[in-house]
């Protein structure tokens, strides 16, 4: 069997492309030779990204391309991606990233991340809804098989685009083996290195409106004459924050937030490692990559009671209703107050983590591929 994948939004450049999908990419990247045994494996990228090493895959195709230049990523993917595939001889076609080109002259599957623009359409830029929109409900035709990242992203898959749901496969997402408690000397050099001694809450997330840091950063601000922690929000911007700014600039919190923009993922296990307490409280994940990134840096977690969650934080997490400031301050006030419960979900998320690796993602998308070429 041989596979064609596309990774057209993997990226080596700093910003939101290198989480989310990006590290999805990265990473099943990683895993899947091993999963694949003796059957091959083609990689469509853009001239901004490289594996480790190009010699475990069959074909590393290059194509002139990047992700910073959405139309012409687009219009090649359409295009030019069919024809390299007919060239290719590819047996089955992986649309990784919820649309699959037309034309193509194999079977196909598609990973279907999350369905956010058709769940709050509003928060996303009106373009990127009407392509999205269009090419996912295609692509859900197209494909003879689809895989999601959680069951809450099947159920709505089956709810909103009217999918069978014997045509979809579960597959978790993982966590990366970096993601661990740091030393006491590593955290000691990056809290020296970072300028700080003070406690803080964390928030990692590209800024974008369904991460909820409005709403985070009017919590944040109940909280704030009552603790001596900052908020550290780590992320990179992605589309429409003014009400993000806008609500910092309205709550005067002066010098108790800090914004950092995109970290490198050499530094991110450190970010999580110092913190006090980690905090989720998004309105929509098609997953939700942070929280297990979190439990598995052994940092105590609120999260949201809503879409995927629930489902990956389990009870190794608080969970709160991202839509209540009032119970996003709570659940923020109970784990820093409560040393017992603070210590049970250092220990619970761990154990939670544990569970999600990239190995078994790469087990499960193997074997819908095993069964849709057979």
């Amino acid at each position: 069997m041989r596979v064609g994948f596309n990774a057209l939004l993997l990226s080596d450049q700093p910003g939101y492309r290198r989480s989310g999908i990006g590290r999805y990419l990265d990473r099943l990247l990683a895993a899947l030779p091993t999963a694949l045994g003796t059957d091959e494996l083609v990689v469509y990228a853009g001239h901004t990204a490289s594996p480790a090493d190009t010699a475990l895959f069959t074909g590393w195709r290059r194509a002139w391309v990047s992700t910073d230049r959405p139309p012409l990523r687009i219009a090649w993917e359409h295009a030019a991606l069919p024809l390299a595939a007919r060239r290719d001889r590819l047996d089955l076609f992986h649309g990784t990233m919820n649309v699959l080109p037309r034309f193509l002259p194999c079977p196909s599957v598609v990973t279907i991340h999350d369905l956010a623009f058709l769940r709050w359409p509003q928060q996303v830029p009106a373009r990127r809804y009407r392509y999205l929109s269009t090419a996912v409900r295609a692509a859900s035709k197209r494909a003879a098989h689809i895989i999601t990242v959680s069951e809450a992203t099947k159920a709505d898959a089956v709810e909103l685009l009217g999918i069978d749901p014997g045509r979809i496969t579960v597959a978790h997402l993982g966590v990366d083996s970096r993601f661990h408690p740091p030393s006491e000397e590593d955290l000691l050099l990056f809290m020296t290195d970072q300028a700080t001694d003070a406690p803080y809450i964390l928030a990692v997330g590209n800024l974008e409106p369904r991460k909820n840091l409005p709403g985070l950063l009017r919590a944040f601000a109940q909280l704030a004459p009552d603790v001596p922690h900052k908020l550290v929000l780590v992320g990179a911007e992605a589309w429409l924050t003014g009400e993000i700014h806008a609500t910092l600039d309205r709550l005067r919190l002066g010098g108790r937030v800090r914004m950092t923009g995109f970290v490198s993922d050499d530094d991110l296990p450190l970010w999580y490692g110092a913190a006090d307490l980690f905090v989720f409280p998004s309105l929509y994940e098609g997953f939700g990559l942070p929280v297990v990134e979190a439990m598995a840096c052994g940092v105590p977690v609120v999260t949201s009671n809503v879409s995927s969650l629930p489902e990956v934080a389990g009870d190794a997490a608080v969970l709160v209703d991202p839509r209540d400031v009032d119970a996003i301050a709570d659940g923020l006030c109970r784990v820093l107050t409560d040393a017992d419960l603070s210590r049970r979900l250092r220990q619970s998320g761990r154990e939670r983590a544990a569970r999600f690796t990239w190995e078994e993602t790469a087990a499960r998308t193997v074997a819908v591929y095993r069964e849709v070429a057979g």
